[in-house]
């Protein structure tokens, strides 16, 4: 990201992007995309779960022949027939457990592959976004929608989902034995289910809306920890521990109180449509005994209806209950695929054809490129250099340098001008090819948790031993890395969190110069070097460059005195360019930053 450039909209959390919510069933049939891939499975799935709730279903028939069995008024036991409807019951709600366990660890393998699959295509989808995403959205609210989010999904595919497939098949098959034994009384349930469903439906759109504040609160509470420990060691030193603290309450507060009102808000459903469904079990029990007593219905048939009737009721009611965990995953799934949805880096060109055989002559010419339209950064900015030739731009912080690198590398497109590399548009080669011409070092060190070989090779393919100590004795680090308890193969962990900054710097500098790309770039790669350490790489660094065009972005004017042309580059345009001593001479904007970091003395 260019030094002063930001665009992060403190608004957004990371990734509410300014889209209106999408609509639960689009949610579901973007889902049901990675269901298909498991067709098999969701077969047995489905199988497994209608056999189960069919099984179970079973049981209040069972139960009703079994009371027909007993004649009250006449004292009568038809235990021959009672025992053999109770082992009936018996057979079937264990083979029913069966069932439900199998499906359960069948749910539990398919919810497994799809997040893999969800979790992969996220990753890979990250790979393809361009630099612009990642300036504009934090970090930790990324990683929020790759873990969180995605586990959320994974826990409702896993429970919420075969809850909801038993519930929709125990309350059809429930709803059909009921007409089966009593139309009448199926009438109770003509008022008390649509005011379940007409209630739950109202709560459900509020609480979705509330579970994705929650998610967004979240990940704004991960971003700020992740960001805050980061600095960590900047904030003991100005002491500053407390204001951070009081920052981290108010943001772990906003979040706490959206988890609150979510869960809070969801709670509410499930007791008040179990009072609307106890509601209907006791018209059933009123106007079952009423049947009964005019001879309209048998004893056995009221209590299967009645057992019948709490499993229709039941599903509904766990439905409402767990309605909140579904609306939460539904929440979870909108921020995984408005993550998917973010626009890749553009496809080469047409026709692209792949940079081969680079010589390193570079030209920009009256390029234009701003982040905000009010904001311009380079204007009508102009660079020429030949092959070989170290270029280095010097100027304020936020002229602009670190964009010209960025514009060089494609990682944004101006928006007018041109840029060629050996006569050829830049955008009419391929991307890949374009990036491998260059070797980079930033002021912002990045390594990987591996051994210092993996870390030093990792750029190349079929890199040798031989070239990996080369490319440390070129910096300067061989005798360092060969002291390290395993030398070579010692782990860095935690992006290097066991040396020192400026050795990091070292080791990212060897690795550019094991890449031996023909053009090199260097953005303020010193500035985590010590002066001695500084000068004594300095006649390492410049026979490497030499027979390659760099580019050179230094604040240490020091480094670049050598450099075949130095642009000073003011309010998006060059200022003035020249040599070291053509620009000291001129006694320009040049001179004026030389002379402000060195003394006479230190001038040759």
């Amino acid at each position: 990201m260019p030094r002063g450039s930001a665009m992060i909209n403190p608004g957004m959390g990371g990734l509410a992007f300014e889209r209106p919510s999408a609509k639960a069933g689009l949610m579901i049939r973007r889902l049901w995309k990675y269901f298909s891939g498991n067709k098999r499975t969701v077969f047995i799935a489905v199988f497994l779960s209608l056999g189960g709730n069919l099984l179970a279903l079973l049981g209040p028939k069972l139960s009703g022949y079994a009371i027909d069995a007993i004649s009250p008024g006449a004292g009568r036991v038809d235990f021959a027939t009672v025992f053999h409807y109770a082992w009936l019951m018996l057979l079937f709600y264990f083979l029913s457990s069966v069932i439900s366990y199998l499906l359960s660890f069948v749910m539990i393998r398919l919810s497994r592959g799809i997040v893999y699959r969800m979790r992969n295509d996220v990753y890979n989808h990250l790979m393809k976004l361009p630099v612009k995403f990642y300036d504009t959205h934090l970090i930790g609210n990324v990683l929020n929608v790759l873990s969180y989010d995605i586990d959320t999904i994974a826990a409702s595919l896993s429970n919420d989902l075969p809850q909801m497939l038993a519930s929709i098949i125990t309350v059809a098959g429930s709803f059909i034995m009921m007409v089966s034994i009593s139309p009448k009384l199926i009438l109770i349930f003509a008022v008390t289910i649509p005011a379940s469903i007409l209630f739950t439906r109202y709560r459900s759109k509020r609480a979705r809306a509330l579970y994705r504040e929650r998610s967004e609160k979240l990940g704004a509470l991960n971003g700020y920890t992740e960001e805050i420990t980061g600095g960590m060691k900047t904030i003991k030193a100005y002491n500053r521990e407390n204001v951070f603290i009081e920052r981290f309450e108010t943001k772990n507060a906003e979040a706490c109180e959206a988890n609150y009102q979510a869960d809070s808000f969801a709670s509410v459903t499930g007791p008040a449509v179990n009072f609307i469904n106890n509601i209907s079990l006791a018209l059933v029990s009123i106007f079952g005994a009423l049947l009964y007593m005019g001879g309209g219905i048998s004893l056995g048939s009221v209590s299967s209806f009645v057992l019948y009737s709490r499993k229709f009721s039941g599903p509904i009611n766990e439905f409402s209950n767990f309605i909140g965990e579904i609306q939460s995953a539904l929440a979870a799934a909108e921020r995984v695929f408005r993550l998917l949805d973010e626009e890749t880096e553009p496809e080469d060109a047409p026709g692209a054809v792949e940079l081969a055989g680079v010589k390193g002559r570079v030209e920009l010419k009256g390029v234009n490129f701003y982040y905000k339209p009010e904001q311009p950064i380079l204007n009508n900015f102009s660079l020429n250099s030949q092959p070989g030739q170290v270029i280095a731009i010097v100027g304020p912080t936020g002229a602009g340098k670190t964009t010209v690198i960025n514009l060089l590398m494609r990682f944004y497109d101006p928006v007018s001008g041109s840029i060629k590399i050996d006569n050829r548009e830049i955008k009419s080669v391929t991307r890949p090819s374009l990036r491998k011409a260059f070797s980079m070092v930033l002021q912002d060190t990045w390594l990987f948790s591996g051994t210092v070989y993996e870390n030093l090779a990792y750029g190349k393919e079929n890199v040798s031993m031989e070239d990996v100590v080369n490319a440390a004795r070129a910096v300067r680090m061989d005798k360092y890395i060969e002291a390290l308890p395993d030398g070579y193969d010692t782990v860095l962990k935690d992006g290097g969190a066991n040396i020192s900054k400026g050795q990091k710097q070292l080791l990212t500098i060897a690795r550019a110069m094991l890449l031996n790309a023909p053009m090199l770039i260097l953005d303020e790669a010193t500035s985590n070097v010590d002066t001695r350490t500084e000068r004594r790489i300095q006649a390492a660094m410049l026979r490497l460059m030499k027979g390659r065009t760099c580019f050179v972005i230094a604040h240490r004017l020091s480094t670049i005195r050598s450099a075949d042309l130095i642009a000073v580059l003011r309010s998006g345009m060059i200022s003035e360019s020249g040599t070291h001593e053509e620009l000291m001479s001129r006694k320009g904007y040049y001179s004026e930053l030389y002379l402000a970091q060195f003394d006479d003395s230190d001038i040759s």
